[in-house]
């Protein structure tokens, strides 16, 4: 991969602990203290009964193994310690084994709003608590299979596809708009302006209309697509998703509803 990263994943010990310093907890307790505050009443059922079983510590960042024992017991997944980027190929090969990747880094104070790379409060209060749903694991394991056969060019598709599901998808539910996607549920700036700003589309899930609409991850997102229950993820995981990525590549992608980005500075 291209990209670098300036963070370096944290090893665990021979008996799988990872030694946090006072710091890293410190920076887990305010974000997790600060999300707390603005996904009532805007997450999904699904993740806040996932958040109960979980029972994450807010005190101190949980070690991989206790997240582990509530996914095994509910739906079979793990999370695998991973650096900080990964390749694609590592990326599907542990999805398609019901491994969920994450990288053993917390962000800094400096990055404390945002960063463009997943740490371990994203994938772990972000995904792990909907990783409980049996449709939510049951999606995440089918398009990691997917990935993983796919070729470079058919996985650009794909990636739009779980953009718009695993980390921005909305439901449509009869109590009105909630999250699913854990890249809105660990941002606050996401969450609200997910259910309430009057700027972005939203519109129902077409799998097809996903794989072909470009997205940007550092600007809050000008469309999301909306399911009206986690069970639908179960239709979709067992659509055939490489025949329609087909068909989206013979139809090209929508215009993007954003501004390309400022390449003055792009090496």
């Amino acid at each position: 991969m291209g990209k670098q990263s300036n963070y370096v994943s944290r090893q665990p010990d021979a008996n799988g602990i990872i030694a946090w310093s006072d710091e890293e907890n410190a920076i887990w307790s305010e974000l997790v203290a600060r999300q707390l505050k603005h996904i009532p009443g805007k997450a999904c059922d699904e993740y806040m009964h996932g958040l109960d079983l979980l029972k994450l510590p807010q005190d101190r960042i949980p070690q991989l193994h206790e997240i582990n024992e509530v996914l095994q017991a509910t739906t079979g997944w793990q999370v695998a310690q991973v650096p900080a980027l990964i390749p694609f190929d590592e990326f599907f090969r542990l999805l398609a084994n019901k491994q969920f990747p994450v990288a053993t880094f917390i962000r800094t104070r400096e990055e404390f709003d945002y960063l463009q790379e997943p740490d371990i409060f994203h994938e772990i209060f972000g995904h792990c608590p909907l990783l409980t749903n049996p449709a939510f694991a049951h999606f995440t394991h089918q398009y990691g299979k997917l990935g993983l056969a796919a070729s470079p060019k058919e996985r650009v598709y794909l990636a739009r596809l779980y953009w718009f599901t695993v980390e921005f998808g909305l439901l449509q539910t009869d109590d009105g708009l909630r999250i699913y996607g854990g890249g809105i549920l660990s941002s606050p700036g996401e969450t609200e302006y997910a259910i309430h700003s009057d700027k972005p589309e939203r519109k129902p899930l077409v799998p097809v209309d996903a794989l072909r609409t470009p997205y940007r991850i550092d600007i809050m997102q000008p469309i999301y697509y909306t399911i009206s229950k986690t069970d639908e993820l179960f239709d979709i995981a067992d659509l055939d998703i490489m025949a329609l990525v087909r068909e989206a590549m013979e139809l090209g992608l929508f215009e993007p509803k954003f501004p390309p980005k400022d390449k003055t500075n792009a090496a």
